[in-house]
C-alpha cells in the first residue's frame, strides 16, 4: 500500500511529517490544490458531475483526506467561490485608475467566459436561503459586503442623487440583483440574453455607463454560452 499521512496524502516524502509552521504551510498547499482541482473539474464537467472522489484524485489525496479540509461538497463549493472572489478582487485592484463601474462591466464580460463557476454560484446562492444550509453564512456576509461596495462605487462615480431620486444605498441592491438576475437568465438562454451588453444598459440607466458598450470575454476560461460535459439536466432552474 502507498503510505499516507493523516490528511490522506499519497506518498511519504520529506514534508509528510512536518510540524509547526511547516505543517501549516503544507496544509495550506493541500487546500489550494483541492480548490484548484475543484475549479478545473467544475469547468470541465459542471458542478453536479464534480464528485468529491474526483476532486480528491486530481488533487492527489484520498477522499478522506479531502474531507479533512472540506467536510462536505457544499463547503468545498463555498471555498471555490471564495477563491473566485479573491481572484476577482485582485483583478479589480490591478485595474486601479479605471472607473470602478467599467471594472464591474469587465468582470461581467469575464463571467461570460466561465459558465461553470457562474452556475455553481447561482445554484448554491439559491440553495443557501434554506435554514441551516452550510453556505448561508458565506452568502449573507458576501451580499452585505457587495452591497456596501456597490454603494461606494455609485456614490463615487454617480453622486448622491441617482435617477428617480435613488440614493447609492437604495440603488446598490438593485445593481446586485441586476448582476445576479442577468446571470440566471444568461445561463438559461445564452443565445437570447447578452449579459455583458444588458449590464452596460443597466449602468446607463443609472447614468454610470455607455449602453451596450464593449464585447464579452477577453478573460481566460470556457467558451461563452456553454460548458463542456454539461447537458440540459444541469440547468440551474431545477432546484
Amino acid at each position: 500500500m502507498t503510505p499516507r499521512d493523516q490528511d490522506g496524502h499519497h506518498g511519504c516524502g520529506p514534508g509528510a511529517r512536518r510540524t509547526g509552521g511547516g505543517r501549516e504551510a503544507q496544509r495550506a498547499e493541500r487546500r489550494a490544490a483541492i480548490l484548484e482541482a475543484a475549479m478545473e473539474l467544475i469547468a470541465e464537467r459542471g458542478y453536479r458531475r464534480t464528485s468529491l472522489a474526483a476532486v480528491a484524485e486530481r488533487a492527489g489525496l484520498t477522499q478522506q483526506g479531502l474531507l479533512h479540509h472540506f467536510p462536505s461538497k457544499e463547503l468545498l463549493l463555498v471555498g471555490v467561490l471564495e477563491t473566485r472572489d479573491r481572484w476577482d478582487l485582485a483583478s479589480a485592484a490591478a485595474a486601479a485608475g479605471a472607473r470602478h463601474t467599467d471594472t464591474l462591466a469587465q468582470l461581467v464580460d469575464y463571467n461570460a467566459t466561465r459558465p461553470g463557476l457562474v452556475r455553481t454560484y447561482t445554484v448554491l446562492s439559491a440553495d443557501s436561503v434554506t435554514e441551516e444550509h452550510p453556505a448561508r453564512p458565506f452568502f449573507e456576509s458576501r451580499f452585505r459586503a457587495v452591497r456596501a461596495a456597490m454603494a461606494t462605487v455609485l456614490r463615487t462615480e454617480c453622486g448622491e442623487d441617482l435617477p428617480g431620486g435613488l440614493t447609492p444605498e437604495r440603488a446598490a441592491p438593485l445593481m446586485v440583483a441586476a448582476m445576479d438576475g442577468l446571470q440566471l437568465q444568461w445561463l438559461l438562454d445564452p443565445d437570447e440574453v447578452d449579459m455583458p451588453a444588458a449590464f452596460r444598459d443597466f449602468l446607463a440607466l443609472l447614468g454610470c455607463g455607455e449602453p451596450g458598450a464593449g464585447e464579452a470575454g477577453d478573460g481566460p476560461g470556457e467558451e461563452r454560452g456553454g460548458e463542456p460535459g454539461e447537458g440540459p439536466d444541469e440547468r440551474p432552474g431545477e432546484h
